[in-house]
């Protein structure tokens, strides 16, 4: 079978459909070797099996988040030894987004531990925006809730998407979180997509869930009127600290398993291989790439937890015969249009970007 690589994010009206639970648990129920077959299947219907697509995370302003996640380091009520920053100035963060983009990095996240953005903050992170789009990379945020003004704004300044995640089912979600609801975050979703940004939403698993919950946080995930664009899958990082520092593995296998699953549902969708690659072996990896995980986050950091460096990820590329995607179509900021735009002759070159940059000053938390 050769594969058709797709040039957008969107999702295809002709692919979408409304999944059962019983449908999912029999996915699950599958011999994985069917199950990969499958996933590998669809995946090559709609992307290039040989590119992955490579992220970087900033940490924008780390610690002292008043929610209380049970898996989350940046929690102000688990004492995990971080150390608190406040919201990095512009410039500090478009030096990080230049780095990344030398990389390879074709998107740059940043990420900021608040229940939701305070409007003092809004001018610095539409700068932020502005900045990061200038280079050419696409850009992420993932600030805690939004209200609808707040979408619009920062769609307004030129972000691409906003990373949400749902964590895991509606049935499990009390336990792991009770600052604020499910109901909550599906309403910021809304609120992303009403302002017409792409969404990047999934889901930890190894929370101490049953098959279950996986299969409903998945559920969810798909049956979305639009399901995201990006859907990252963390393995949860256990932080000593946190209420789940002692909480029992999730077997490699069941990983594997929940990116095919998600693959099989969500077919041109960016699946991520998020939070959690730091303790995976290379052979894991793989399979994960095989079953349809397309995506990941480079650099040695994930917010606040560790991630296998730059050279190892592209060693492994080089094992596995794949390569990071690049740029689809390069982007730039319209300060005319004040909107999104598309390069043109006219697109402002590395060094006059970086000269700008220099004038002027991607659930949130852990786990994107």
């Amino acid at each position: 079978m050769t594969h058709t690589a797709t040039t957008t994010e969107t999702t295809s009206s002709a692919h979408r459909k409304t999944w059962h639970r019983q449908e999912i648990e029999a996915l699950f129920q599958l011999p994985l070797h069917e199950l990969l077959f499958q996933a590998h299947s669809i995946h090559r219907q709609h992307f290039d099996p040989s590119k992955i697509q490579v992220s970087t995370l900033l940490s924008i302003k780390t610690g002292a988040c008043p929610e209380d996640c049970k898996y989350c380091p940046q929690s102000a009520r688990y004492d995990t030894e971080l150390e608190r920053e406040q919201l990095l100035e512009v410039e500090k963060v478009l030096n990080a987004a230049q780095q990344a983009k030398a990389t390879g990095a074709t998107r740059f996240c940043m990420g900021a531990a608040w229940r939701n953005p305070k409007e003092r903050d809004m001018p610095k992170l539409n700068a932020m925006i502005k900045g990061v789009r200038a280079m050419g990379l696409e850009t992420c945020m993932t600030l805690g809730m939004l209200s609808p003004q707040q979408a619009d704004e920062l769609a307004a300044a030129g972000l691409d998407y906003y990373n949400h995640n749902l964590d895991t089912s509606a049935e499990f979600y009390g336990d792991i979180i009770t600052t604020r609801t499910y109901q909550d975050r599906l309403d910021t979703l809304a609120n992303v997509r009403s302002a017409g940004m792409k969404v990047c939403s999934g889901g930890i698993v190894g929370l101490g869930e049953e098959q279950k919950d996986r299969i409903g946080l998945l559920q969810q995930l798909a049956n979305l009127p639009i399901p995201p664009e990006s859907v990252p899958i963390n393995n949860l990082v256990k932080v000593a600290g946190t209420p789940l520092e002692d909480v029992a593995d999730l077997d490699p296998f069941e990983f594997v398993r929940c990116i095919a699953v998600a693959r099989i549902l969500m077919p041109t969708s960016y699946v991520r291989l998020s939070a959690g690659r730091e303790t995976m072996s290379d052979e894991l990896q793989a399979m994960c790439f095989f079953a349809g995980a397309n995506s990941i986050f480079y650099g040695e950091k994930l917010l606040t937890t560790a991630n296998p460096g730059t050279n190892h990820d592209l060693a492994l590329f080089e094992r596995l015969g794949l390569a990071p995607e690049q740029p689809r179509q390069p982007l730039y900021y319209d300060a005319t249009a004040q909107a999104p735009g598309v390069a043109t002759a006219e697109t402002p070159t590395d060094a006059t970007v970086s000269a700008s940059c220099k004038t002027s000053q991607c659930s949130r938390a852990e786990h994107v």
